[in-house]
Formats: C-alpha cells, structure tokens, sequence
C-alpha cells in the first residue's frame, strides 16, 4: 500500500478472539489500530474449551504472542466409552487443548489498553472512496482505511451487506459446561482427566476433555474439565428451552443464569440415564452449564469495498471440527499478508475474500459431515442410514483433528 505503516489505521469491530488476532497481527505490522467492543466490562471471564490446531499457534507466533507449555493442557490419546463407563476403544492422538479465557489473555495482554474500546457498540459503518466509517450508539464516528467486522455470528456488519445471508438452525443443540479437576472423583479422574474422551449413546454424542482452571491455571489439581453433549432438539423445543421462568424467550441464546430449573433437572436426569458415569459425573458437577443452539451460516464473499467480514461473521461451522478459533485466527494473518502485498485495500480485501471464503467453505462442508448424525435423528429414514456409518473410529479420527483444505 502506499502509506507508511504509521499513517494506516485500522478499526476493528469486536474484541473476541478474532479481533484480537486481527489487531495483534496489525499492529505488528505498524498499523494504528482500535478495537471497539460493544460489551462494557473485559470478556476474560467467557467461553469454555478450545481445541488447537498448528494454524492457530503460526497466527500467535505471526503476532508475536510468546507460546510456551502453559497455553493449554497437553492429551496423548482419545478414548470411547460405553454407557455402562468400559473403555470400547483407545487411540493416540496428540493435541494440545485449551481455554477461551486462556487465549483471550494472551492475545488481549499484547494490546494497549489505549486501544481497546469496551462498550464501543457500533450500529453503523460505510465504505467511501477514500476511507471507511464507522459510528458508535452515542453518536461518535471514526475513520480508518479498512474495517474489520469480528463482530461474531450475529455480525450487525454482515447483516447491513448481506441482510439476506441468515443462521440456519440444524436441529440440535449442545450442552456445554466446565467441572474442577478436584471435584471429580478419584475413579473419573483416572478415566477421563488426560485424555480427549467420547462417549456415543443412542442418537446422542458428547465429549470431553481437559482445559485450564482459574486464574488460566494448568497446574495438576487446578485444571479444569470441559463437556460438549449434542442433543437432539426440534423447534418447538428449543423454543420452549430458550424461555426462563418469566416466559421470556430468548432469541439468541439464553444465559446460563436465566435456564430453568426444571429445564436443567431434565437435562441432569438425561444423564444419568444415558451418559457413561463418567459423563454424568462431570456433567452434574459442572457451574452453571450452557447450551447453545448448533447453526450454519455461510456468506458469498467476505469484502465489502473497505469493509472485511472475519470469523464467525463470515461463516459459523459446526463446532464437531474444532476449527472456529482457528478459523478466525487464519482469517485474520490472511487479511493482514493481503493488505502488506497489495496496492489498494479494495485489492486486498477482494484477495482475501476469495482465498478465505474458500476455505470457509471446506469447514462448513465437513462440519456438516461430523454433524449429520445429529441432524438425522429427526428423521426416521436418515436416523437409520446415519446410524450405519457412526462408529467409535471414525468419531475418535476425524472429530475436531487436524483439518486440511
């Protein structure tokens, strides 16, 4: 491009994890940059477990984010488990697994407080010729050559470009939750505790595995243990799963705070009645569990003149391939090697476009490969073909491994 590094400025909208990786990666490379966050408070304290991939690691080394043993907790195999809590099959597999909390440290730590603006809850943004805008909710507004929209699934950006682009629900959702390494007991610990586990009952599957505790802690006796539980769930029921005790619904997802408590018996007794003891262990002994509703969405390209769509604005996958960090995090050293190696942004942005949208694309086809299983239990017919190719093999070799255009 043909500013100096000091005169290009960048604005991000969004302070997760993809921002952030857009906003270390250019700021290493000289931009200004800004970071603007609808949320007031710091978001430290959200998300449960993240799966690595080496993507994920190149994008932290790119942006000089120092990586060493205590990003995550490091798993030499996967088991399944039957209901009745035997071991079906073992198999090696080396990963290193990690924490939302954890990342988001390290990635928010390299940024200057001066830089990050929480409560910058943008409701506008425009490309123009020369320059690209954006206007907060109390009437600011700001300049910058390019705009990053990492503004997650629910991306107001994307909605202003592609307002016909929208989430299609899959007809499950999934439990989520994190349990103390030591309130486990000795026997579930010695089962489950260094291992990328599974457990596949009747038209159901979960899996677990663990993560940093508190304080991003991965110290033995203070680590944490992390459970995704895939449950069938039609319209209707999500609905009524999405209301409190006020009658509330919540659209787009409901607090952990808010779920019924008849609503969590339910899922409790589940269970136990279903669920190796192992997993029900964790899942009855877990804070505050969450579910969210799984979605797909897709977009047709992710540049709008000055305006780039990153991440989950672009496209959410299924979580059964453990790519979406990783995603996010390979968009944002895509776009920035794109603006280093173009003349004009418009260039660099429709570069990126193509490159990544193809890739986009490949997670969320083989996401809703790992994810059809789930999706058929609707349908008797599809229940029945699905339920022919679900082994313990082919959850254990091809569930959130390594992906590969």
């Amino acid at each position: 491009m043909n500013k100096s590094p000091a005169q290009r400025r960048a604005i991000v909208v969004g302070g997760s994890l993809g921002g952030l990786f857009a906003a270390n990666l250019l700021l290493k490379q000289g931009w200004q940059v800004d970071v603007f966050e609808r949320v007031p408070v710091e978001l430290a304290g959200r998300g449960a477990g993240i799966v690595t991939h080496p993507e994920l690691f190149d994008a932290m080394t790119a942006a000089g984010i120092a990586i060493d043993s205590s990003i995550g907790i490091q798993v030499s195999s996967r088991i399944t488990l039957a209901q009745d809590g035997k071991l079906i099959m073992e198999g090696a597999l080396p990963q290193t697994l990690t924490a939302w909390g954890k990342m988001y440290h390290a990635l928010r730590a390299a940024i200057p407080d001066s830089n990050y603006h929480s409560g910058g809850n943008v409701v506008a943004v425009e490309s123009l010729e020369t320059h690209a805008a954006v206007t907060l909710a109390e009437g600011s507004r700001y300049e910058a050559d390019v705009i990053i929209a990492a503004d997650g699934f629910r991306s107001t950006i994307r909605q202003h470009f592609l307002p016909e682009v929208e989430l299609k629900y899959a007809g499950y959702i999934a439990w989520r939750g994190l349990v103390q390494e030591n309130l486990l007991s000795a026997s579930t610990h010695k089962t489950l505790f260094d291992k990328f586990a599974f457990c596949l009952p009747p038209h159901e599957q979960i899996l677990g595995y663990p993560v940093a505790g508190h304080s991003n802690s991965t110290q033995p006796g203070e680590r944490r243990y992390n459970f995704v539980w895939y449950r069938t769930c039609d319209n209707e029921a999500l609905k009524d799963l999405l209301t409190d005790a006020s009658g509330k619904v919540f659209e787009g997802g409901i607090p952990p705070t808010f779920i019924r408590e008849d609503v969590l018996a339910t899922m409790y007794e589940a269970a136990h009645n279903l669920l190796a003891p192992q997993f029900a262990e964790v899942v009855t002994k877990a804070v505050e569990p969450l579910f969210q509703p799984i979605f797909d969405l897709e977009v047709p390209k992710m540049n709008f003149g000055r305006v780039a769509l990153l991440g989950d604005a672009a496209f959410v996958a299924r979580p059964h391939c453990g790519m979406g960090v990783t995603k996010a995090a390979g968009d944002a050293r895509a776009l920035v090697e794109a603006l280093d190696s173009n003349e004009t942004v418009e260039q660099a942005l429709a570069e990126y476009s193509e490159v990544r949208c193809r890739f986009g694309t490949a997670v969320i086809q083989h996401a809703r490969h790992l994810g059809a299983y789930m999706q058929a239990q609707l349908d008797d017919k599809q229940r029945e073909m699905a339920e022919l190719y679900r082994t313990p093999e082919a959850v254990m070799r091809e569930t959130a491994a390594p992906f590969q255009l």
